[in-house]
């Protein structure tokens, strides 16, 4: 579907799109009849047929229609009287969006500068983008832009930043916006008013060099020989969170080649439309450490500026060696292509994927089977919706979407029903495809947790072990095969790969499981942070939400495989809820890093110690926590929590009122723990009837998840 172009075709490339930049009108979009989902094995990829023949060959799907928010056609179900009633319609809707391999898709997007990366890459390496994507991208970040100052944010309902700006500034540029749109232009006036390109945090700095419309020198120093400090050192990359360690293994490829696309018509007038003042008069490598204050959330520590000084003003002069140089790069290189073909070119996630393709591009060339591969996987990442086109934060949600909804479904007491067998009898083959059957290559070489019979997040070819999603695998599984006498389609032994998996995931220190692999390095290195916009990434760190995924995991396991490790299962479990009982704080609530926030821990944490015989009447933990939430509903009676929860670690309620989605979470949450009084789940459930549609579905609100605290 991607194809490269010719260099001249590049020196073009403010004509390509030139149907439709325009300064004045309706904003131009394809025809949404005409967008189809292709799902190969999880796969998942949107596909835009021209043609009407082939339309007609390929009608849409009810969940075709659904992501692209068209009329679906379907029938309007008799209201919902009863929480009961309310499964049943929100089944009803719920079954027709299954794809035929049996998961789910989904958006999985919020976050605003994944996107930027992919298109700089695409344009940076010659390469055509599909006219289709193009269109629906600038609708995208045109919809998403801030209505009142015409920037973007770190994400979706995030406050305009630096980083945002011009990041999404330059996209649509490349996509083809002109400079005098109106829209445009004023977002180049707040991005003006947000000190310009130069207050971009780091991560914007490198993309902007990439593209050529910085210097390198502006960019805080990323020497490739990083990687050369022996393993036994605290500091050592391999310790550091997989996400960051990926970035920073392909960012140090690119900054040692210093890869900077060369100067068109575009660049140069991207270097006087980003900057308050001339390119020429910018001091660059006086403002490596400028940052916007709105998108400083962390700031550097004075360690890590010296450490920055010594990089620009001894080690890069005096000491960086070209046999070093080359030494560091070739293994920095070794790491990238086992990261590529340990997941077919998919890679982690939207962040390293287009660096990791660049650096294909780089080194092998744009014919490159290794580049080549890089351009078929960024498909896996678009989304098309009724805005348009985004980037999505992984490849996708299938197996973690597809393990909950069986679980769902289960605790309704319908795995039996002969209606909705059928579906989580699907459901329950594509948990089965997804299971990781066999270690990568050179594993230990390469950083990589164990994974055979680990659960991925998203699909199998990505292939990242991901403490909670196996565990929830493991226990949608059990439900289905044991509990209610399903086909036994994944063998005991496998079932037990899955917990001999969890049972290398537990941090010694604590007890409590990260989510990737178990911390591998100190709290310190967050000194070493030098993204600015994030915290908490340098290292994994405990999970209430990850640790009670495999307690509950553990317990269900248990019942069934009573002597399989019985020993060590205890002893894990019992330093897991030691952990959860721990991480509790003071005014009874817990913290949550992957969704929103104290809410969506609540319910975790007060599953884990349920599973282990802890109630609301035999524990003054449940007790607190229960009064927690309660402490924290709305006047309607439901709840609703902002993701400024996560950015101010306390709670912050949403500003425009209960939603569903933590209103659902809260009130598990108390049920599982007991909570003896009906009054308030039966005015919160009340709440969450009453929204569902005719059609049985419930609608978007606002986003339920920020990590890292704040994305």
């Amino acid at each position: 579907m991607v194809q490269t172009r010719s260099s001249t075709q590049t020196l073009q490339h403010d004509k390509t799109f030139s149907g439709y930049a325009q300064l004045t009108g309706t904003e131009p979009k394809t025809d949404p009849l005409g967008w189809r989902l292709n799902n190969d094995r999880g796969r998942q990829t949107w596909e835009y047929l021209d043609d009407e023949n082939d339309r007609r060959k390929r009608p849409q799907s009810t969940a075709e229609k659904w992501h692209l928010g068209l009329p679906t056609d379907l029938p309007d179900l008799p209201p919902a009287r009863s929480p009961s009633q309310a499964i049943d319609n929100g089944l009803s809707f719920f079954s027709q969006l299954q794809l035929k391999e049996g998961n789910w898709a989904c958006e999985y997007g919020g976050p605003l500068f994944l996107l930027p990366g992919f298109v700089i890459t695409w344009y940076v390496t010659n390469t055509q983008i599909p006219e289709p994507y193009a269109i629906e991208m600038r609708r995208y970040l045109f919809a998403r832009q801030n209505k009142i100052d015409g920037g973007w944010g770190l994400h979706i309902e995030g406050q305009s930043s630096a980083f945002g700006t011009v990041m999404n500034y330059v996209t649509l540029r490349i996509l083809g916006a002109h400079e005098e749109d109106p829209r445009m232009v004023k977002a180049r006036a707040t991005l003006h008013k947000l000190g310009g390109a130069t207050h971009a945090p780091h991560w914007g700095k490198f993309w902007l060099s990439v593209l050529g419309v910085a210097e390198w020198d502006i960019v805080n120093p990323v020497p490739p020989e990083l990687w050369l400090i022996p393993q036994w050192v605290p500091i050592a990359l391999w310790r550091w969170w997989i996400h960051i360690r990926q970035v920073c293994l392909a960012m140090t490829f690119v900054w040692s080649r210093r890869f900077s696309y060369p100067q068109n018509a575009l660049t140069r007038q991207l270097r006087q439309e980003i900057y308050p003042q001339s390119y020429n008069s910018i001091d660059f490598a006086g403002n490596r450490n400028t940052i916007c204050p709105v998108d400083n959330y962390c700031p550097k520590s004075w360690i890590l500026n010296l450490l920055m000084w010594f990089l620009v003003t001894i080690w890069i002069p005096y000491l960086r060696a070209g046999w070093i140089v080359k030494k560091a790069e070739d293994y920095v290189w070794w790491l990238i292509e086992r990261e590529d073909q340990n997941t077919d070119y998919a890679d982690l996630g939207p962040v390293n994927a287009p660096m990791n393709a660049l650096c294909c591009y780089i080194r092998e060339g744009e014919e490159s089977y290794s580049f080549q591969r890089h351009l078929y996987r960024f498909h896996d990442y678009m989304w098309r919706k009724d805005e348009g086109m985004l980037a999505n934060g992984t490849n996708g949600v299938q197996v973690w979407d597809t393990a909950f909804a069986v679980q769902a479904i289960v605790e309704c007491g319908l795995a039996e029903s002969p209606k909705w067998k059928p579906m989580l009898s699907k459901a329950h083959e594509f948990l089965e495809d997804h299971q990781i059957r066999e270690e990568v290559p050179a594993r230990q070489q390469c950083f990589r947790q164990q994974r055979k019979g680990a659960w991925p997040f998203s699909t199998k070819t990505q292939g990242y072990t991901v403490s909670d999603c196996t565990s929830e695998g493991l226990r949608a599984t059990i439900y289905l095969q044991k509990d209610h006498k399903y086909p036994t389609l994944i063998s005991d032994r496998r079932l037990k790969d899955a917990v001999d998996v969890l049972l290398t995931m537990q941090n010694d220190r604590s007890g409590g499981f990260s989510s990737y692999e178990p911390t591998r390095g100190s709290e310190y290195l967050e000194l070493l942070n030098a993204a600015e916009v994030f915290g908490r990434i340098m290292v994994e760190y405990d999970y209430p939400e990850c640790t009670t995924a495999v307690v509950t995991g553990l317990s269900l396991f248990q019942q069934h495989f009573p002597e399989y490790r019985i020993e060590e299962i205890a002893h894990i479990k019992a330093r897991a809820v030691k952990y959860i009982r721990d991480a509790q704080r003071p005014d009874g609530s817990w913290y949550g890093s992957w969704g929103i926030c104290f809410t969506y821990a609540a319910m975790f944490a007060l599953e884990s110690l349920a599973s282990v015989g802890e109630t609301y009447q035999n524990s003054d933990r449940i007790r607190r926590g229960c009064q927690f939430l309660l402490d924290h509903r709305m006047p309607d009676g439901a709840w609703g929590e902002s993701y400024k929860s996560c950015e101010e670690q306390r709670w912050v309620q949403h500003p425009e009122g209960s939603q569903v989605v933590q209103t659902a979470w809260a009130c598990i949450g108390l049920m599982v723990a007991g909570f003896p009084e009906s009054e308030p789940l039966k005015g919160a459930l009340g709440v969450v009837v009453k929204r569902q549609q005719r059609n049985g579905e419930w609608l978007q609100e606002g986003i339920e998840g920020v990590f890292n605290q704040t994305w």
